[in-house]
């Protein structure tokens, strides 16, 4: 039962979709930063009950546009383990960008481990649903890579990223969220790593301000978070803990999506905040987005 102080208090649309059969919805309310989409559930509608949160798919692919979708399978890891996207997930979204008139679709990673076994294990290859728009692209050669100068760095001055990112008129960035032993966890921000030729580079220097200031320089115009299975221990490639949260999270402030994605789960047995991730604090502290998850207008939608 709604009484009309909650109408009132909720707004007309929040009760008309907490009335949904079988649909718990809830919103922060007070809150005027980033909005951020979360969905629950095992649905083939996840990934879209999660972007119809902050808009729908249409407001960020149109029709013709070619658009870049950066998965995470950079290990030759069983999927169960919560290392790489799961493939669900992605067609999910290729499914998607298709309905909405992608003309080409690139799923495109640098791969870690063998490109091939890479690709078998992760099984990628069920999100190609359409061959002649659906294209995968393993980055191998250095000639895939463009220089490009990064004004905000003081770890990385210049970076070689993927030159197939400048052609595309949509970028979407479509993580698995895993811990890592590195930085902790590796989320959004973190995989943009996955397009850059020499990884090494950002190790040699404070990896934490590094992989921030990869935010300044590729900005996806989404993130979509796959923490369907996530590995809490063992990351980035497993074995591991994993836990099946079956959850997607989406939004276009990438410090927001992960800062919210931090405290979805324990992370090695232990609660974090976005303020507990060093990346995320530099990411921040660089202007990229918003931090403090009371100031993020969260919609959840158990589906």
């Amino acid at each position: 039962m709604i009484t009309r102080r909650d109408f009132l208090k909720m707004g007309a649309g929040v009760v008309v979709a907490s009335l949904l059969p079988k649909t718990l919805f809830t919103t922060t309310e007070g809150a005027s930063g980033p909005l951020i989409g979360v969905a629950r559930g095992e649905s083939p509608n996840l990934v879209k009950t999660a972007l119809d949160a902050i808009g729908g798919v249409n407001k960020f692919v149109k029709h013709g546009d070619k658009v870049c979708i950066k998965p995470n399978i950079s290990f030759a890891a069983n999927i169960d383990c919560g290392a790489t996207t799961s493939p669900e997930i992605v067609k999910q979204v290729v499914e998607l960008c298709l309905d909405a008139g992608a003309s080409k679709i690139i799923l495109l990673d640098h791969t870690i481990q063998n490109p091939q076994l890479c690709v078998e294990e992760s099984k990628i290859e069920e999100a190609i649903i359409d061959k002649d728009r659906v294209n995968l692209l393993t980055l191998t050669k250095e000639r895939q890579f463009g220089e490009v100068q990064i004004p905000q760095g003081s770890e990385l001055h210049s970076v070689k990223i993927a030159k197939i990112l400048q052609t595309a008129d949509t970028f979407i960035n479509l993580p698995t969220a895993k811990s890592h032993s590195a930085t902790g966890v590796s989320l959004g921000i973190k995989s943009l790593m996955g397009l850059v030729w020499d990884r090494g580079a950002l190790h040699r220097v404070n990896l934490h301000r590094a992989i921030a200031e990869l935010g300044t320089v590729m900005k996806p115009d989404v993130t979509i978070v796959d923490a369907t299975r996530v590995l809490t221990t063992g990351g980035p490639g497993g074995p591991g803990k994993s836990v099946k949260l079956n959850t997607v999270i989406t939004g276009t402030d990438p410090v927001a999506v992960d800062s919210y994605c931090v405290g979805v789960t324990q992370w090695y047995n232990k609660s974090w905040t976005g303020s507990s991730v060093k990346y995320i604090v530099a990411a921040s502290e660089l202007g990229l987005g918003e931090i403090d998850t009371s100031k993020m207008r969260i919609t959840e939608i158990d589906v």
